[in-house]
């Protein structure tokens, strides 16, 4: 599931719903050699789109953390936006579970605090005409894929089976991280305001630092620039603090 690179940080790279890779593809340019970006290539997309995508993230969870104990791990880090961020919540639980080294740090995007409850109900289940409309106020997935039927046909499975994802999952109590968590959103996100970003603040002892940036859920898209910059820094800023964090 992971295609590992090397670097004296390995910054995993876990996509939103009906994305995949591509994503994040172009931005190990953006950083230097003691950073590597490590993409997740989850089931239904990309070059595994043949596969059944998960439609719960507890078998998808196991999947990877049994991928990441079948590897020998340099200093690892976990980054998600949207479901990338819940992804990567759960995964460093996984990983704590079976009593495995977890990441240095958590870098969440454009995700409410885990323990805060969904405002919507679900959509995953919507007959096509209403789910198409819900993606399209999203403004997360290509114009041309929602007009296209072959497109439609193709894709919709797999975003549909990541919406289940999101949305049938719950929530239970364990205890904060010993890692930092960095978090970032979108000041115009009406799907997750900023005080359920510093909500995370809750899941780790460590210090939780909020930035955020002018723009909706995809902020991702339209700040990349500033984003990736953020992250750059906090990446840094993580590596300077590797003795105090495995104290």
């Amino acid at each position: 599931l992971l295609g590992a690179k090397e670097g004296a940080l390995r910054l995993y790279c876990f996509p939103y719903a009906g994305s995949s890779t591509q994503v994040f593809r172009s931005w190990q340019q953006s950083f230097s050699p003691e950073i590597s970006l490590t993409l997740a290539h989850l089931p239904g997309r990309g070059a595994r789109i043949n596969e059944p995508s998960f439609k719960a993230l507890r078998p998808l969870v196991h999947a990877l953390a049994a991928s990441l104990v079948a590897d020998k791990q340099p200093p690892f880090a976990f980054l998600g936006h949207s479901m990338g961020a819940l992804i990567s919540f759960e995964l460093a639980r996984e990983l704590r579970r079976r009593g495995q080294r977890g990441p240095l740090a958590l870098f969440v995007s454009g995700r409410r605090a885990p323990q805060l409850p969904g405002p919507d109900p679900p959509t995953f289940n919507l007959p096509n005409d209403e789910f198409i409309a819900e993606l399209r106020r999203l403004k997360g997935t290509p114009e041309e894929v929602l007009v296209s039927p072959e497109l439609k046909n193709f894709f919709l499975p797999a975003i549909r089976a990541d919406f289940e994802l999101v949305e049938t999952y719950a929530y239970h109590e364990e205890a904060p991280f010993a890692c930092p968590i960095y978090v970032y959103g979108g000041l115009q996100d009406a799907t997750v305001p900023v005080q359920h970003l510093k909500q995370w603040q809750k899941q780790t002892l460590r210090p939780c630092k909020v930035t955020t940036f002018r723009g909706d859920h995809f902020f991702i898209h339209a700040c990349a620039t500033d984003l990736i910059q953020a992250l750059r820094r906090d990446a840094f800023d993580l590596l300077s603090q590797c003795p105090l964090i495995h104290a």
